[in-house]
């Protein structure tokens, strides 16, 4: 078995697959129901969803999926890793499994991965749910321009692809008060096995660099989404999204509601899943009974 690393304890999914251009993407689809459609960052996949599908497919559908480079989904050595291509592919799926009234739960590059989509589609989307995230050009935030520096060494393809930096020593930095333990990191550093496999989590850095423009596009579009009915979940003690793009999130939409988790960093869904459950299941049921 390809996946003998991965723990069916704390994953105890059925895996699915969709082909897109000869690739296979893989996705999980849990439960009943409405639909959560789960979208993933850098250097994550479905993995870092688990314990809130685990709880919530009790009540609906969800679907989460591993981008292509990521998690159980091919990963080829060349291909078109870029973001805009990754949101070209959620779309491809999306419209071909005829989603509709779906809530869409995005974290990190998930943002302009799944936003797009639902800037393009909003006929599809029903509510928004959105956790340490962004949606505009960082160009004159102080962090980005320091970051740009790091971004455009010649060194960060060796990092990225030989030492696998991103989910080794970027992920697990970036947690806030709980840390994110040995035995757990193994689920998202070895999804990445060699240096052929790693072109995904290089691209995403890349992104950070060239695609600033696009970002802004998105967020200049927002507004057939901006009225959605949106949950802002945010790690306060998150080092790499801070929580001033929480409030450009916030002056952006006009129909929101904030779970602020003071002790978490980057990854709310992974450091403090019962929060989150508890403020996602809170967030739809009030929706219900409106």
């Amino acid at each position: 078995m390809a996946n003998h690393w991965l723990d069916k304890s704390e994953y105890p999914f059925k895996s699915n697959y969709f082909d897109i251009n000869g690739n296979k993407l893989h996705y999980i689809n849990e439960g009943k129901g409405e639909t959560l459609l789960f979208v993933h960052g850098t250097p994550s996949w479905s993995f870092d969803y688990r314990n809130i599908i685990k709880k919530l497919k009790e009540y609906y559908r969800c679907i989460a999926i591993d981008h292509i480079g990521f998690g159980l989904s091919d990963k080829p050595e060349h291909y078109d890793y870029s973001t805009q291509n990754h949101s070209k592919t959620l779309a491809k799926f999306l419209l071909e499994k005829q989603l509709k009234d779906i809530t869409l739960v995005v974290h990190d590059f998930g943002g302009p991965i799944g936003l797009n989509f639902a800037i393009q589609h909003p006929e599809k989307i029903k509510n928004l749910v959105i956790l340490n995230s962004w949606l505009w050009t960082s160009e004159n935030d102080p962090d980005y321009i320091k970051l740009k520096k790091v971004l455009k060494s010649p060194l960060l393809p060796f990092l990225y692809r030989y030492l696998n930096f991103s989910p080794r020593f970027i992920l697990p930095q970036s947690f806030g008060d709980k840390k994110l333990s040995k035995y757990l990191l193994k689920q998202y550093t070895k999804p990445f096995a060699d240096k052929t496999q790693r072109n995904g989590t290089l691209s995403f850095a890349r992104s950070l660099l060239y695609d600033q423009k696009w970002f802004e596009e998105l967020w200049n579009k927002r507004n057939s989404i901006s009225d959605k009915p949106t949950l802002f979940i945010w790690g306060m003690k998150d080092s790499v999204i801070k929580p001033h793009n929480l409030e450009k999130f916030q002056s952006g939409f006009t129909n929101f509601k904030t779970v602020k988790l003071e002790t978490s960093g980057h990854f709310p869904q992974e450091e403090q899943p019962e929060k989150v459950i508890n403020a996602i299941f809170g967030f739809l049921r009030e929706k219900k009974t409106r």
